[in-house]
């Protein structure tokens, strides 16, 4: 059905945009609406003012980074809304001289409620919970 693939797609973009792109405003509002909740399990944002930014210094910490999904799991809810669900495997390569080792890796649930607006489907909110991790986060140091 092509509202769940407009709904997968979302995710399926925000993915590929942080290993691919550095993320802009632009970018942001092709994914989110205007008062998007983003939560990680160690800080969130909210609004799509800022939304960008809030991504790149988070990238920073990290020389490269890539994102490997499973199919989102979408249920539509009516109303132009839409809930989805997928598993995360995300590998962050550490910058050369850091004191870990060299890639930090986590296992991942995300979820999230995407809206039609009118300029199509967007996600409104988008959490992530970690299931494991395998090496170190950046230090406080090291995440600039």
């Amino acid at each position: 059905m092509r509202t769940r693939d407009d709904v997968r797609t979302l995710l399926d973009r925000y993915l590929i945009g942080l290993d691919d792109e550095q993320p802009t405003d632009a970018w942001a509002a092709r994914l989110f609406t205007r008062d998007a909740e983003v939560a990680f399990p160690m800080s969130a944002h909210r609004g799509l003012e800022g939304l960008a930014a809030y991504h790149r210094d988070a990238l920073a910490a990290f020389a490269a980074t890539q994102h490997l999904g499973s199919p989102a799991v979408v249920d539509l809810l009516g109303e132009g809304r839409a809930r989805l669900r997928a598993n995360l495997v995300s590998t962050h390569v550490h910058h050369p001289g850091a004191a870990a080792g060299p890639l930090f890796t986590a296992g991942t649930l995300a979820t999230g409620e995407a809206e039609l607006t009118d300029d199509g489907w967007r996600l409104s909110s988008l959490s992530f919970r970690v299931l494991w991790t395998d090496g170190a986060p950046p230090s406080a140091k090291e995440s600039r």
